[in-house]
């Protein structure tokens, strides 16, 4: 039995436009004291797993061999996805590559996680969960009431409902309750407990992923078998619908760095500067002013500006899917 870390790493990053694009998305920017977030995930968990498997997309495998050489990881193995068909596939793929009795950590590329003592206890406990046969979920201790994340109701271990992403009012009441925590979207367990799951509540997701994992040449998985696969996530396809689920409650620092927001508070944290008005600006050493407004961000690329009210980071996805809808190349 092996400890495998699953990074899966095919996400755009769209609430980061224009820092992050398609063709470098969020994960792979250097611009965590120097690393992506890619690295730090693949290096901090180094230590509790026999291997790595990278389960990405063909627009960004290279950027990833990229980043793990410069990490000086080189015992990886690679699974590219033709097409995202969603994290129920993109997981299935990696337990078709392992034996059913693996542990499979599985952890976005794009988080951001310190206090390393408590994230190592935390990873413990949920290794011994998966071994007794449950399918393990991480749910981070809220630390406001956030309208960005799904939420988790839970009793000690024993997850009692998933909740959608809520309003305000909604966040305020889980975070008061003491009842919820955040869903991190990491998970632990056995390979074969979770195909087995997979195959009973979605069995055409497991049968169309294994048929394009048959036809798998060189870590390349096929387009035209890819596109028969239904776009579900795990969240849909298994967590919300087992009864093996168990969560561990978690409280290190984390953060999924999907918005603005995260990034200014952490390089706020970082020294990095604002004005006296709150306000900041990313990618240019120009002299910028910020006249009237406060806790704004100016953010500068070659071929785009953006201007944001801090608050407003969760909307600069629209702007994302409006290009995209344009197929305008900035995206």
């Amino acid at each position: 039995m092996k400890i495998i870390n699953v990074i899966l790493s095919g996400g755009v990053g769209s609430r980061l436009w224009p820092l992050s694009r398609k063709s470098k998305p969020k994960q792979y920017l250097g611009i965590f004291q120097g690393q992506s977030l890619f690295q730090k995930t693949a290096a901090r968990n180094a230590s509790f797993c026999d291997e790595i498997i990278i389960v990405g997309n063909k627009n960004n495998y290279e950027l990833s061999r990229k980043d793990l050489s410069s990490a000086g990881l080189t015992k990886y193995r690679e699974i590219i996805e033709a097409m995202p068909r969603n994290t129920a596939a993109a997981i299935a793929f990696a337990a078709f590559d392992t034996q059913a009795e693996d542990i499979l950590l599985v952890t976005p590329s794009d988080h951001l996680i310190e206090d390393q003592e408590n994230y190592a206890s935390c990873i413990e406990r949920a290794i011994t969960l998966a071994k007794e046969g449950n399918i393990v979920t991480f749910g981070l201790v809220p630390t406001k009431p956030e309208t960005g994340f799904g939420y988790i109701e839970f009793e000690k271990e024993t997850v009692i409902s998933f909740r959608e992403k809520p309003d305000t009012e909604t966040a305020k009441e889980f975070v008061s309750s003491g009842r919820f925590l955040w869903n991190s979207g990491m998970f632990c367990f056995g390979a074969g407990v979770f195909l087995e799951e997979l195959k009973n509540f979605e069995p055409e997701v497991y049968e169309k992923s294994w048929l394009a994992y048959q036809g798998m040449q060189d870590g390349f998985l096929p387009t035209e078998e890819s596109a028969a696969i239904p776009s579900i996530s795990v969240d849909y396809a298994v967590m919300e619908r087992s009864r093996k689920i168990k969560v561990v409650s978690s409280a290190f620092q984390w953060s999924d760095m999907g918005s603005f927001e995260s990034i200014y508070d952490y390089f706020q944290l970082q020294g990095y500067p604002v004005d006296e008005e709150g306000n900041m600006t990313i990618g240019t050493d120009l002299f910028t002013a910020f006249v009237g407004l406060k806790n704004c961000m100016f953010i500068q690329t070659e071929d785009a500006h953006l201007i944001l009210q801090k608050e407003a980071a969760q909307d600069v996805k629209k702007i994302y899917e409006r290009l995209e809808k344009e197929n305008n190349s900035l995206t």
